[in-house]
């Protein structure tokens, strides 16, 4: 490999660990909401490597686009700026939604009784939480709590599919301020190869770095249970990912 090529490649690679860590929003919200809603392995390494995959796909195809119209540098940094403010305050409300509801479902999950009057049966009572959907039967058929069930796992999953593809929508249209530079010196040269290089370079180190910091954090989060907490983990999760956006805007993060 020639020097400046490998030269190329290693400040690539640097550049992108750099970019990824310093931002809290490359992994954060994956932890929050994998923590909060006990996603497995292998469901939070898929959404983490998708969404930092549209992360960069995204810069990249804009920054073909400069490079084949010519654009100014000036002129890509001045719409990755705004794409970065677009996608800091997808991240502000879709935070601050995620917190509401969960915070809803946490206090809809604190636990009381009901008194309940049978003919035959006397008075009885029983207590439960409205943290899901709630049923009580007397006399009801055999079905009607598997059914209950599988409605609230319905429920569950298309919450879970929303907040994933809010996600996704958020990274790509978050922008990888550091790629499109370092896309314009290859460009400069004519040398088509050094640019697919340098996109593969910092896509597959931006990946590997939000998945091992993702990872990493779960499993050190794995070792406390909190259990008084737990109720209000999705409200929890929510208030992270829109203090990442927050940090974005106010801290230029």
């Amino acid at each position: 490999m020639p020097a400046d090529v490998a030269i190329l490649c290693a400040a690539t690679a640097s550049i992108a660990l750099a970019h990824t860590l310093m931002g809290p929003d490359h992994y954060l919200p994956f932890v929050a909401m994998a923590r909060a809603g006990g996603w497995s392995r292998a469901r939070v390494s898929w959404v983490t490597a998708l969404c930092g995959l549209g992360h960069v796909v995204s810069s990249v195809v804009l920054g073909g686009i400069g490079v084949a119209l010519a654009l100014s540098l000036t002129s890509l940094a001045a719409l990755e700026s705004l794409r970065a403010e677009i996608a800091a305050w997808g991240l502000i409300l879709f935070g601050a939604f995620y917190a509401a509801w969960g915070l809803r479902a946490a206090l809809r999950g604190v636990s009381h009784s009901h008194w309940h009057l049978h003919a035959g049966a006397g008075l009885h009572h029983h207590e439960h939480a409205h943290h899901s959907d709630h049923l009580h039967l007397h006399e009801a058929p055999h079905e009607a709590p598997h059914q209950a069930s599988r409605e609230a796992g319905r429920n569950a999953n298309r919450r879970e599919s929303f907040g994933v593809w809010a996600l996704l929508t958020i990274f790509v249209l978050g922008p990888c301020e550091p790629l499109i530079p370092l896309l314009m010196y290859p460009a400069a040269t004519g040398s088509p190869g050094r640019m697919a290089l340098v996109v593969a370079v910092f896509t597959a180190v931006t990946i590997a770095t939000m998945l091992a910091a993702v990872l990493l954090a779960l499993a050190g989060l794995g070792r406390f249970t909190a259990l008084p907490l737990r109720r209000y983990g999705h409200a929890i999760a929510g208030a992270i990912v829109c203090s990442c956006g927050l940090l974005i805007v106010l801290g230029g993060l």
